[in-house]
């Protein structure tokens, strides 16, 4: 396999593409600066080029790319389109290489259409998001590689027709940069599989597309053991401009932490004293921000300022055998810190959360990076906290491995136990288990154990080029939790030629049988949580399972009455008070108790997730909330007031009814916490199109908690190595955060 060179244009995307890489090579190294590669298997440079003079960030490219021959070249590029792009990419494509973009991120919901990049579905220059920029946004990605670059457009329907490494040779071959459109992580993978038939093609996208690389490279060996050390204070620094800081902040300093503002004025003369600072960080963790007005033409100046500032703060921390750890919001931030602090390499060991890199420098100072417009309201919060754990790192002269357990999921408090059913074997239900039970975020946060068919997830690994020993168990006391071991309570019900993409009724049994041994080990207490691959309900219909779907399956198994679905998104969550029904027997279900229970059994999930007053809001059934009779026959006074008078007398924070068509768009801005939907696809709808690629789908009401990928069985990807792992990552996520030890018999 080639080296990897990635180039990026500042520190935290920098970071960001090489945290995709941390399951993928034992080898990651971080430079900061133009050079030459190291010998790691993936060498990121960070160019530092967002605000240089093009002709230098043009320069900085081109010595990359000479010493790095023999190399596999992704460019990352800002997905705001900010920087030099039209000079670094003109660079790569100045020896006649082919060059493919694909500058979508979809988890953030930055899409492409039409060459044209979307941010929730708005176009990036119709924002407000270049508000700190001296220029405006541009209107497409061609307008942002310049009016000298031929460009082609690929769209969505290339992409996924399946001749897309013939579309991208044409443009190629025509000498044209080819601009394709990305709607979902599945596309990135489907781009990237397609570049690496056309011979010397350079990628250029996101940290996005960088994940999509590294999904496609085979896992390294050998695997080294992060040694300990124990925690300390934390200096976070908010390098940002985005209008997210200001929740973050407040809860960073709700939670203890010391809050300090610095003035911009005071900042540029140089006149902040570091005591204050410092004397804060003898106390516990400091947060410092900047208030006071902030002019675009200035902002090069206040961020040197700031990293000034933090330098001075280090030269005079002296506690302890290591240096100050810090957090660094801000490319531009982070690396004008590390500049002065004169740190001229990292080594990537962890993400924390999306974008939220752990790194370590040469001295074992703990640096965590993210983009500033990156991270809800708890962002900086779950940082530190994790800070505040003992955390993995090796010693400096050898890279840490990314296959390592994360120390903690060593048993001072054992993890929980996650029964985790394979779905539907012809699905692509096996192709996200196996690496997903292989991430180290899954890793450090329960001990999952397969129930499905040891062979299909053998030969899943083989699809996806991954190297895992899938062991088959009889009881789950004999899992075994080690690197690279996949625990399977082995069924053994799918025949060896089963084919993939395929509707089957013996795949549909299987997917039955699964589910029904894992809601055995739920309600003896044997696991304390289910996370389910997609199963395909036509399947199991034909095999004689007449159930509309997990949910009402799951509730039948273990005796409960009445259960609610939960979808789940880094944007939006929402909570159905009816699911698989038709519209009219929806409406007629829909009562004040129903609704009461609905809420309070959301209410009480948000709470386990460490939220202990969420703010919910619940839709009307009719458009406009049927806007005081207007419209419909009063069902909101009938069936939903009631209810929502009622919860908010008890104290729950509940609002409505409220119009569907704006309580979608409040949520994913941050309003609410939680939606409360009617029907099916009056929840389902907006979750799809905000975060569908990270989604969960979470049963609240059984007396086991069990997640669910928010997506299907995706025949027509089944078994080609493509399936996404990511919503499979979230699930087992969530499962494990919400796990209980109480359960309920049937």
């Amino acid at each position: 396999m080639k080296p990897l060179v990635i180039i990026a244009d500042d520190l935290s995307g920098a970071a960001e593409s090489a945290a995709g890489f941390l399951l993928r090579s034992s080898g990651i190294s971080l430079r900061l600066g133009p050079g030459a590669p190291d010998g790691s298997g993936v060498t990121v440079f960070d160019l530092h080029s967002r605000r240089s003079d093009p002709a230098r960030a043009s320069r900085d490219v081109r010595s990359v790319l000479q010493s790095s021959d023999g190399s596999e070249i992704v460019k990352k590029i800002d997905s705001l389109l900010r920087g030099n792009i039209a000079a670094e990419v003109g660079e790569l494509s100045r020896d006649g290489s082919p060059v493919i973009v694909a500058a979508g991120l979809p988890r953030q919901g930055r899409t492409v259409q039409g060459g044209v990049v979307l941010v929730d579905g708005v176009a990036l220059h119709a924002t407000d998001l270049w508000r700190a920029e001296s220029k405006p946004a541009p209107r497409s990605i061609a307008e942002a590689l310049g009016s000298s670059a031929i460009t082609s457009g690929v769209s969505l329907d290339d992409i996924r027709s399946g001749r897309l490494s013939q579309v991208l040779a044409s443009i190629s071959e025509a000498g044209s940069v080819a601009i394709c459109d990305v709607e979902t992580d599945s596309d990135l993978e489907l781009i990237v599989a397609a570049a690496q038939e056309v011979r010397g093609s350079r990628l250029v996208g996101t940290s996005a597309l960088a994940t999509a690389v590294a999904r496609r490279r085979t896992v390294q060996s050998p695997v080294v053991r992060p040694s300990l050390r124990d925690s300390r204070f934390t200096l976070v620094v908010v390098g940002t401009a985005d209008a997210s800081a200001g929740d973050q902040v407040e809860l960073l300093r709700d939670s203890g932490a010391h809050h300090i503002e610095v003035n911009s004025a005071e900042l540029l003369a140089h006149s902040v004293d570091p005591l204050p600072i410092l004397n804060a960080l003898d106390r516990g963790n400091v947060v410092v921000s900047v208030s006071g007005p902030v002019v675009p033409a200035e902002s090069v100046h206040l961020v040197s300022a700031l990293a000034d500032l933090i330098a001075a703060v280090d030269a005079g921390f002296s506690h302890g055998e290591y240096p100050i750890d810090l957090v660094l919001t801000g490319g531009e931030t982070a690396r004008s810190v590390l500049d002065r602090l004169r740190i001229d390499t990292l080594s990537p060991i962890y993400e924390i959360e999306h974008g939220a890199v752990l790194s370590v420098d040469h001295t074992g100072r703990y640096i965590v990076t993210r983009p500033g417009s990156f991270g809800n309201a708890h962002s900086l919060f779950s940082i530190t906290k994790f800070l505040a754990r003992p955390i993995p790192v090796d010693a400096p002269d050898s890279p840490p491995s990314d296959n390592e357990v994360n120390p903690m999921s060593i048993e001072s408090t054992p993890l929980p136990l996650i029964a985790v059913t394979m779905g539907d074997g012809a699905g692509v239900g096996p192709e996200v288990i196996v690496p997903a039970l292989l991430d180290a975020e899954t890793r450090k946060r329960c001990r999952p154990v397969v129930v499905g068919d040891a062979k299909r997830l053998r030969l899943a690994a083989t699809v996806l080029g991954i190297d895992a020993d899938v062991v088959a168990i009889e009881e789950i006391k004999d899992a075994e939790f080690i690197d690279g071991r996949i625990n399977v309570i082995d069924l053994d019900l799918l025949p060896e030629d089963l084919a993939w993409g395929e509707l089957s009724a013996v795949a549909g049994d299987a997917a039955y049988q699964y589910i029904r041994v894992a809601s055995e080990l739920a309600v003896r207490g044997e696991v304390q949580s289910i996370c389910t691959a997609p199963l395909n309900k036509e399947a199991l219909h034909a095999a004689g399972h007449i159930y509309p779907g997990h949910t009402e399956l799951l509730a039948h198994l273990t005796g409960t009455e009445e259960v609610s679905m939960m979808l789940s998104t880094p944007k939006l969550k929402v909570i159905h008070v009816t699911t698989h029904i038709g519209l009219l027997d929806a409406v007629a279900r829909i009562e004040p108790g129903l609704v009461e229970r609905t809420i309070r059994r959301g209410h009480e999930a948000l709470v386990r997730t460490g939220n202990p007053s969420p703010k919910i809001g619940v839709c009307g059934i009719n458009p406009h909330a049927g806007e005081n009779g207007l419209f419909g026959y009063g069902e909101e006074e009938q069936k939903i007031i009631p209810a929502v008078e009622l919860l908010k007398a008890e104290g729950i924070d509940v609002h409505g009814p409220l119009p569907a068509d704006t309580a979608f768009f409040l949520a994913g801005r941050g309003d609410y916490d939680l939606i409360v939907a009617m029907y099916h696809d009056q929840g389902h709808g907006p979750v799809k199109v905000l975060g569908i690629e990270a989604g969960v789908n979470i049963t609240v009401g059984l007396p086991v908690i069990r997640t669910s990928v928010d997506h299907g069985t995706a025949f027509d990807i089944a078994g080609k190595g493509i399936a996404e792992a990511g919503s499979m990552v979230e699930a087992l996520r969530q499962a494990a955060e919400l796990a209980t030890s109480t359960f309920v018999s049937k």
